[in-house]
């Protein structure tokens, strides 16, 4: 039995053919024919049993035989903001393995000991876009552009509002005060932490400061750790 391959097909509505890169992938390197099976993902909730019209060296034609909604797989809207890591790699694998366990937003910060100011967005929205692929996901999490620190912070947002540092003791840890139904955003800074100012003007504008536990961690690893935290909560 074939093993049923799953294509990313923003634009299902509008086309019966799938992107360009995702119709050289399926045609080109898993060999598939007219009449082979296919599940399609929009990113938007729903997944799509297809089966293979038209196929040639760049082009992958489909009909849509079932559309499956799919049910929410956790409660809430759960958005991480992250300053990204000065070796990519590191922020990479993080929003691979985020996605793969379970997110809604990301948002790189721009802070004032960023190791890196600039960043390629579009590498990483493949990232996540594969990353849903593989882990079945029925939703694409939003990915936003590097915005500056105190833009983010005076933005509005529903829900609860934390923000993860180590310029205190004795801070409550973010497991213990995450609201199994309520949309969360959590930030973690870079190596270096966030600021004092930065942690204040953010407490100022509603976040709660938290801790991750008791060891000290890399940002990729401790924003891993926010979404492992709050998707356990929303499930």
């Amino acid at each position: 039995m074939k093993e049923i391959r799953y294509f990313y097909t923003p634009d299902i509505r509008k086309s019966n053919e799938l992107p360009e890169e995702e119709a050289q992938h399926a045609v080109r390197v898993l060999r598939m024919t007219e009449g082979d099976e296919m599940v399609l993902m929009d990113g938007c909730g729903t997944f799509y049993k297809a089966t293979v019209s038209a196929a040639t060296n760049k082009r992958c034609l489909f009909t849509v035989d079932e559309e499956m909604p799919q049910d929410p797989q956790w409660k809430g809207h759960l958005h991480l903001a992250m300053a990204p890591t000065k070796n990519m790699d590191r922020t990479e694998w993080f929003a691979e393995k985020a996605t793969e366990i379970g997110f809604d937003e990301l948002t790189f910060l721009n802070c004032r000991w960023s190791e890196r100011k600039v960043i390629k967005t579009e590498r990483v929205n493949k990232i996540l876009v594969s990353a849903m692929k593989q882990s079945h996901k029925p939703s694409l999490p939003i990915l936003n552009e590097m915005t500056d620190f105190k833009k983010f912070v005076q933005q509005p947002f529903e829900g609860k509002k934390f923000i993860c540092h180590c310029h205190e003791d004795n801070l409550p840890e973010l497991r213990h005060v995450l609201s199994d139904s309520e949309d969360a955003v959590v930030m973690i800074g870079p190596e270096g932490d966030f600021s004092e100012d930065e942690v204040a003007l953010a407490q100022a504008n509603g976040f709660v400061g938290v801790s991750l536990g008791k060891s000290r961690l890399r940002t990729e690893t401790a924003a891993l750790v926010a979404v492992h935290l709050m998707h356990l909560s929303h499930t």
